[in-house]
């Protein structure tokens, strides 16, 4: 069911705005510079409208989303050599009926999403899913045919696609597809009759503006309406957009709202209380399992494609988004968990209002996934070499991690990109942000105003991007580990990661989901307020 506005006091776009849903090539160019940000803007937080007009432009790694070049090549590396787990994760993605070379995309000139108008926001995702494992296909592969078929769909919808319509949904279709079009566009970027410039101009004028938008105004809501899996993805999308198109200003709202937004995305907000066994409670996780799991994978999304750039969102706050992960972890492998009670205000600014508490942390079913975990487990367990055992076990259960259209046929199951077994499992590292060989990136302080400008390449809230990580980073990171600095878990039951036979032996055995009906309305639950699992 949904609990719908006053009938009638209709929120900023009638029922679906404030529902609740109760059911559910490979070459590094130069490190991104972030713009610095006015004193004013940085006192004033994500409070501060966003700026008019983009700053100049500026020089960020390409590829540089959620892949780099060096991902890109590892992937190639290890699958050619017939290394596990890779070559289970490869397999995902080549049975995937997506990644098959001659995909023929059907590009919409107006894409809808929402009760009310007449949806067809499953074209975009299928095509967007389809250009982006054809795109990661070719680079494991090398085989143009796989990169000419997402060249062009994405030019296909380039060329046609000028506004997303509908309802408070509208916002959602934005962010998510926003941040999946600029991730499946990296890939294909500087390959033969790519569109470019066009799609930079789709990105900036159809997508971004409106999470823009959303960020600064919340579709004309109080503040704490929206859960914050409605803010990640505008962030998410925002962020992407910065990236792919080298644009400071906008990769600069995106990492400030992180750090002090208003909304329930901003991380303090999405994960707000800190317990004494090191684990941070997920506010979503008293809503359900399913938005939980949709929210740490769209934060460990908008962490990553941050730290291939040189901000290290995952640090920050003394690495609040690892113990909110491995809370989630750990819930949705069965453990207990504490919850804080907390109320939301509901309702449209100046209109009808209400109130809505959660009590407790729902109830979550083991068999539940979503291929979010192998990207933040390597993160935290790989590159940082902290203890994640939460984290690890539940990235061995899900794997080898498949993609859209592997995870039910309904838009939760395209929420994330996925095949994170092939993209982002890696040997335990020293690589810096960004790809920097400088040892892992430290941890930075537990005060938000501290956060670590000069340990993550990104400056405190308001400030700029130093051009490269530094090289006293390595002593930093050294000296943060003898004193016990890094990050806790809150548990020291360091688990191995599973062998590659046991990840290969898993493959197909606990990744497909039940399927959900239809919401009430005939439509399809949101995505950002769907059905649990991401089935919907």
């Amino acid at each position: 069911m949904h609990l719908q506005p006053h009938p009638t006091r209709p929120g900023p776009t009638g029922r679906g705005a404030l529902s609740r849903h109760e059911t559910g090539g490979h070459q590094i160019s130069r490190r991104g510079l972030l713009k610095a940000a006015g004193a004013a803007a940085g006192a004033a937080g994500v409070a501060a409208a966003l700026p008019a007009a983009p700053a100049a432009a500026v020089g960020y790694a390409h590829p540089g989303l959620l892949h780099t070049g060096a991902d890109l090549a590892r992937m190639a590396a290890k699958v050619k050599a017939g290394a596990a787990p890779y070559t289970a994760g490869y397999a995902r993605l080549t049975a995937n009926r997506h990644a098959q070379s001659g995909w023929t995309a059907n590009p919409q000139a107006t894409v809808y999403r929402g009760s009310g108008s007449p949806q067809n926001y499953t074209i975009l995702y299928n095509d967007l899913h389809a250009a982006y494992q054809n795109g990661l296909r070719f680079h494991v592969s090398g085989e143009s045919a796989y990169a000419d078929t997402a060249v062009a769909i994405l030019n296909a919808w380039s060329a046609k696609l000028t506004s997303l319509a509908g309802s408070a949904d509208r916002f959602l279709a934005a962010g998510l597809y926003g941040y999946q079009a600029a991730n499946a566009a990296e890939l294909v970027r500087e390959h033969a009759g790519f569109e470019l410039e066009r799609f930079r101009k789709m990105l900036t004028t159809v997508f971004s503006p409106l999470s823009e938008s959303f960020l600064v105004g919340h579709n004309g809501a109080v503040i704490t309406n929206y859960w914050p899996n409605w803010d990640l993805t505008a962030m998410a999308c925002v962020l992407a957009t910065g990236i792919f198109c080298d644009d400071g200003a906008r990769v600069e709202q995106a990492v400030e709202y992180f750090k002090n937004g208003s909304g329930l995305g901003a991380v303090r907000k999405a994960i707000p209380v800190v317990h004494d066994d090191g684990l941070a409670e997920w506010l979503e996780a008293g809503r359900d399992q399913g938005h939980a799991l949709l929210g740490v994978g769209l934060m460990g999304t908008f962490c990553e494609m941050a730290w291939n750039q040189g901000i290290d969102l995952y640090g920050y706050d003394d690495s609040r988004f690892l113990k909110g992960a491995q809370y989630v972890a750990k819930w949705s492998l069965g453990g207990d968990v504490a919850y804080t009670a907390n109320t939301r205000a509901k309702g449209a600014v100046g209109g009808w209002s209400g109130s809505e508490t959660a009590a407790d942390a729902a109830g979550v079913d083991p068999a539940m996934t979503r291929p979010i975990w192998a990207m933040i487990a390597n993160h935290y367990t790989k590159r940082r070499g902290l203890s994640a055992p939460y984290l690890t076990r539940i990235a061995a259960k899900a794997g080898p991690e498949g993609g859209g259209g592997d995870y039910g046929p309904n838009s939760g199951g395209y929420d994330q990109l996925g095949f994170g077994t092939l993209a982002f499992t890696r040997d335990r590292s020293t690589t810096g942000a960004g790809g920097s060989s400088t040892g892992p990136t430290p941890s930075v302080s537990s005060s938000p105003s501290a956060s670590g400008a000069a340990a993550s390449g990104a400056a405190a809230s308001g400030g700029s991007a130093a051009p490269s990580l530094s090289a006293a980073r390595a002593g930093t990171e050294a000296a943060a580990a003898k004193s016990g600095g890094l990050a806790s878990t809150g548990s020291t039951d360091l688990v191995a990661w599973t062998a590659a036979t046991g990840l290969t032996a898993l493959a197909g055995g606990l990744l497909l989901l039940r399927r959900r009906g239809r919401t009430t309305d005939g439509a399809e639950g949101r995505a950002a307020g769907g059905a649990p699992g991401g089935t919907e």
